[in-house]
């Protein structure tokens, strides 16, 4: 066969697999997933606050609930997180969840849950101001593991109907959140079973340390998705975490799209994984 038709034909091959992990295929997002319909049931957002042993203050944190809530009812959860700039409102201003999430509960293709939007600085004054990148801030996202499995969730399962185990809990995140999301998802295979990360930042740890048990993490995760736009500056950091994966057999869902660091990809990542959680695994 001739150099050029197998070249092509591996080209092919590449964009045909390229989001396809443990037979499942990401699914593209149509037009209008993210544009707020007046005809169908809407969520709730509330702003609420929480006391942080681990800052030693109360904290702000963004809750979305589901259109239908009921008390009478018990909901598994999903923690979303934001990128190093933003605070508990940045997917709110750049991505809309609650209009994604209402028009999925409207076609049927999620599971009810909870929804909440915490600020991932976990330091006193935890505004997005100043300089951004100064060490005690970036120190501030790696401290957040701590504020949120010893004061966050606990708060949230004392305050609302959830279902409680692993099973039943999901953390993701965008560029600085999808780091924090993978470092605490996988370092934390006892209370997250579905984790994902939307073009994932520097703060994300070694593939290795991440995974450091290959077969223990195959048996525990129920999902583990990863995702990057071919435009971000910052792939190589996701490219890096399915590069291991993929070598350690590790089942994932590796997924690239034609968008750069954004918030076009990180919406797109929401759509798809608020798909798959909290629902058998893909056969």
């Amino acid at each position: 066969m001739n150099k050029k038709i197998l070249l092509f034909s591996a080209a092919i091959f590449l964009l045909v697999n390229i989001s396809r992990a443990q037979g499942t295929i990401a699914k593209a997002a149509p037009r209008g997933f993210d544009s707020m319909r007046v005809d169908i049931p809407h969520g709730k957002i509330d702003s609420i606050t929480y006391s942080s042993k681990t800052v030693g203050t109360t904290r702000k944190v963004i809750i979305y609930t589901p259109p239908g809530f009921s008390a009478k009812n018990k909901y598994p959860v999903l923690y979303l997180l934001h990128g190093i700039g933003g605070d508990e409102k940045e997917w709110l201003r750049g991505g809309n969840p609650q209009v994604i999430l209402d028009n999925l509960y409207a076609e049927n293709k999620i599971v009810p849950m909870i929804v909440v939007m915490p600020n991932g600085r976990a330091m006193k004054d935890d505004r997005a101001i100043g300089n951004i990148f100064d060490s005690a801030k970036v120190q501030a996202f790696a401290t957040f593991e701590k504020d949120l499995l010893n004061d966050l969730i606990p708060f949230i399962e004392k305050k609302y109907p959830t279902l409680t185990d692993r099973e039943h809990r999901a953390i993701a995140g965008l560029s600085m959140g999808g780091g924090q999301s993978l470092n605490f998802g996988l370092g934390n295979l006892d209370k997250f079973a579905w984790i994902g990360g939307f073009s994932s930042a520097p703060n994300t740890k070694p593939a290795a340390e991440l995974v450091t048990d290959p077969a223990a993490a195959t048996k525990q995760l129920k999902l583990l998705w990863i995702s990057a736009g071919n435009k971000d500056g910052l792939i190589r950091i996701s490219q890096g975490v399915h590069t291991y994966l993929k070598e350690k057999n590790v089942p994932h869902i590796w997924h690239v799209d034609d968008h750069a660091h954004d918030f076009e990809h990180w919406k797109k990542g929401l759509y798809n994984f608020s798909q798959l959680i909290f629902k058998p695994a893909s056969k």
